[in-house]
């Protein structure tokens, strides 16, 4: 029981200490910010992250996440009053300055919950040393009878203090100081437009960038394969053509070689294209066309696929890309045995997710690292933000590997 006790009332009464020097320290810096506050843009600036280092401890208190704090506060010159009147951060940030008002109350609970038992015991064991000198519950103690009442009642509430009443005021001031110090409707949409439009940035960054590799790709292996074998194709009819009056046999041999280097060059712009979009997508679907994926896993694949409705031919893509290659790393890298793949869809958004039982230890870089791992997790999440999709991998070392891929189908 005292051990919860002490759970309980140890980071309570940390946390109320912390509030009273926090707000002594508000109240020696207040008479300056009034009078200079105003002049000095930084003054407002760290009134903002005052507060919104309030708002971060009060979270902490209670054991919450923090997913919005207030915005910085506007930039502004020196005497511009009239941005300090818009800025609804510091116009928010005001609410601190309340702080001192329970400053004396919380620090008489702290000092109780901390002082209440120890001074109790030293009461008792010591009273007799000087009779009226040592006090009980605010009574002097002049004999044992006071010293055995008073002092079990002191300690008792020493530790109703400590276990009940200092949490209980601790969770109070630390809701308050969420509610008080929390953005505004208005800037919380804000913020959340601003992540977003970052979020795109990036995600357009990355598409850009892995379209661009992509195209340098395609012509990489046009111009060194299929572009090679049609030139060599059009060299041999050429000759052909040439000898086929004087030595019809060897016409008819460059004839056939060039048939053959026409039916090569097929085969490879076929292989170029299969990798913008697989034409086993269109034969058969993305639910036929992972199931040929898994059955071509060297590993057992245990496959589980739902409905997946109408999925758009981009996200078909992404998704079947994904999966190739996410089986291609766990076949080449994870020293797995098994492999678990789920397909479905979930409302608006189309669910993947890739495990295995391997050694773990993936990330997702731009660089191989020395065993060859990492660029190819970074092409499939450049490849799944470049639509719009999250992607999350878990890798921790000694396994398992998961990858968890959605894509909206909107």
């Amino acid at each position: 029981m005292l051990t919860n006790i002490l759970a309980r009332g140890g980071p309570a009464v940390g946390y109320l200490f912390l509030r009273y020097l926090r707000a002594v320290l508000l109240l020696v810096a207040m008479p300056l910010a009034v009078l200079f506050g105003w002049i000095v843009p930084s003054a407002t600036a760290e009134l903002v992250r005052f507060a919104n280092g309030e708002r971060r401890q009060a979270a902490w208190q209670l054991g919450r996440s923090l997913d919005d704090e207030l915005p910085p506060a506007l930039p502004r010159r020196p005497g511009d009053v009239a941005t300090l009147v818009r800025d609804k951060s510091f116009k928010r940030s005001l609410r601190v300055l309340l702080m001192p008002l329970a400053m004396i109350p919380e620090l008489l609970v702290a000092v109780i919950a901390v002082a209440g038992v120890p001074s109790a015991v030293v009461s008792i064991a010591l009273w007799w040393l000087s009779p009226g000198n040592f006090s009980l519950m605010g009574l002097n103690v002049d004999n044992w009878v006071e010293a055995l009442t008073l002092g079990p009642l002191q300690i008792g509430v020493g530790l109703w203090f400590l276990g009940r009443v200092a949490p209980a005021l601790a969770r109070g001031h630390a809701k308050a100081a969420l509610n008080l110090l929390a953005p505004s409707p208005e800037q919380v949409e804000t913020a959340k437009l601003e992540r977003r439009v970052e979020e795109l940035t990036k995600s357009r960054a990355g598409a850009v960038d892995s379209h661009g590799a992509e195209l340098r790709r395609i012509e990489r292996d046009l111009h060194d394969g299929t572009q090679a074998q049609l030139v060599s194709l059009a060299m041999r009819i050429g000759i052909a053509k040439q000898t086929m009056a004087e030595d019809p046999e060897k016409a008819a041999k460059l004839l056939d070689d060039a048939r053959d280097g026409a039916e090569q060059a097929m085969t490879e712009l076929r292989g170029v294209l299969r990798t913008m979009y697989p034409p086993i997508l269109a034969d058969r679907g993305l639910a036929g066309a992972v199931s040929a994926l898994a059955a071509r896993c060297p590993l057992p694949v245990e496959l589980r696929i739902g409905e997946l409705g109408d999925v758009p031919a981009p996200v078909e893509a992404a998704a079947y890309f994904v999966v190739a290659e996410s089986l291609t790393n766990v076949t080449k890298h994870s020293a797995a045995g098994h492999v678990d793949l789920q397909l479905e869809r979930r409302g608006a958004e189309l669910y993947l997710t890739i495990t295995d039982d391997g050694i773990g230890g993936a990330q997702v870089s731009e660089q191989s690292d020395l065993l060859g791992r990492g660029s190819g997790l970074h092409g499939m999440l450049h490849r799944v933000q470049a639509i719009d999709g999250q992607m999350e991998l878990r890798s921790p070392i000694g396994g398992p590997t998961t990858v968890e891929v959605s894509l909206p189908c909107g």
